[in-house]
């Protein structure tokens, strides 16, 4: 096949892959000690950045963007009018290679339309990863995107040459599924997360006796669900989330906000796209519920089922239980200290090892990173220029909104004008 004819359906298949943005990766450790091809770290794949400043990249494409299904949501869907293409297992295998050794990437994202059946494309997904595997002897990051509705017996056989496998949930309830994806049953989503979940869990005890069992999906699974396509509220969607946290073990549940792809009356208008903001707050959402020990009704709730845009999450769970505060900085435990506006996790143990040794004041909090124009609100210290507890909740808020506004022309103002 020609160059030419290669290049233009690596545009189509890359291009098409674009929505799914369940692509990083954290925790495998497959170690290069054959004299392979590549080295996949617990750092982490993905196109962003590590902790250490690193800029990783992946392959991200699809084997082909045919289906046989019809979902509202898809641009691949199969009544849509684009352009269509297939790669074959051999071409995507070097293709990766030929990347790899380019420099130009560290691993591969490979997802694909449902043609034929589940089965046959789930076939072949991990016949491009097993040929990855044990031909080209490569040992950097593959993640496969599970089909809904493929054989536990794929599932099992996928989870042993890929580092991380995700289903897609795609639309966070069952009522939204069955309104844009009338042709999918939402077991068919069910059936592989459970399986991976178990082979995980049978594969990590038996390594734990038997050194020289291999490994299963050591990244773990992760899952994605397009948001705004249907009317969920946050609440909705974060309750749905901690569901498959809680019983599927998730590594991650990504929101993709719903981007028009065609004219259909279940749908948002076209030019209709959720705000970003409206993203940005459910994954720090997700943040706390993983990180803080949040619990999912404390952020939302039938009282307040949708978050706010203009304010973090945790600041808005503070403003409506300012009963709690001020909180001690000098005598609160780790629990109540994380959930303080301001405070970060990496800030909690370095207070609790600093206040070992003297009263904290407001400029040791500042020197060890805590921001004072939010948790000022919600603290006392060895302090006492500012101690005023006379403000409810929304002069605290806009008082937060304005300071942050003012440091925010203040620090880019210059930089701002260059354009007026």
């Amino acid at each position: 096949m020609s160059f030419e004819r290669t290049l233009e359906k690596l545009t189509i298949l890359a291009d098409a892959a674009k929505y799914d943005v369940s692509c990083s990766s954290s925790g495998s450790k497959r170690t290069n000690t054959n004299k392979g091809l590549g080295d996949s770290s617990g750092m982490g794949i993905c196109h962003s950045y590590t902790e250490d400043g690193r800029c990783v990249s992946l392959l991200k494409i699809l084997l082909t963007n045919h289906c046989i299904f019809d979902c509202a949501y898809c641009v691949t869907r199969k009544s849509n009018d684009i352009q269509r293409a297939a790669f074959k297992i051999q071409e995507v295998v070097d293709l990766t290679i030929d990347f790899y050794r380019r420099n130009y990437i560290e691993g591969l994202f490979l997802s694909s339309g449902i043609f034929k059946s589940p089965d046959y494309t789930m076939e072949r997904l991990i016949a491009v990863a097993k040929k990855l595997r044990t031909e080209e002897n490569f040992n950097g990051y593959i993640h496969l995107k599970s089909i809904p509705g493929a054989s536990d017996e794929l599932m099992r056989e996928a989870g042993l040459y890929a580092d991380r496998l995700s289903v897609n949930i795609e639309v966070p309830t069952i009522s939204g599924l069955k309104l844009l994806a009338p042709d999918k049953k939402h077991e068919d989503f069910i059936k592989p997360m459970l399986k991976v979940k178990n082979e995980i869990i049978q594969y990590g005890e038996e390594r734990k006796i038997i050194k020289s069992t291999p490994k299963y999906a050591p990244a773990g699974q992760s899952t994605q669900m397009i948001i705004g396509a249907t009317g969920e509220s946050d609440k909705d969607i974060m309750y749905s989330a901690t569901h498959y946290y809680k019983n599927y073990n998730m590594k991650r549940v990504y929101y993709s906000g719903y981007v028009p792809v065609a004219e259909d009356s279940r749908l948002p208008a076209i030019g209709t796209q959720v705000p970003m903001l409206r993203e940005n707050r459910l994954y720090q959402t997700d943040w706390l519920l993983r990180f803080y020990g949040f619990g999912v009704r404390e952020l939302l709730n039938n009282d307040h089922p949708n978050l706010d845009i203009d304010i973090d999450p945790k600041l808005s769970w503070a403003l409506r239980n300012l009963q709690q505060f001020p909180v001690d900085i000098n005598k609160a435990e780790k629990q109540i200290l994380a959930r303080i506006p301001g405070i970060g996790m990496k800030s909690v143990p370095k207070i609790i090892s600093a206040r070992r040794f003297r009263k904290l004041n407001w400029e040791h909090l500042k020197n060890i990173g805590v921001a004072l124009n939010r948790a000022k609100y919600f603290i006392v210290c060895d302090s006492s220029h500012w101690e005023r507890r006379d403000m409810d909740a929304n002069i605290i808020k806009g008082r937060i909104l304005q300071n942050s506004v003012g440091k925010f022309r203040k620090e880019y103002g210059s930089q701002l004008s260059l354009f007026n």
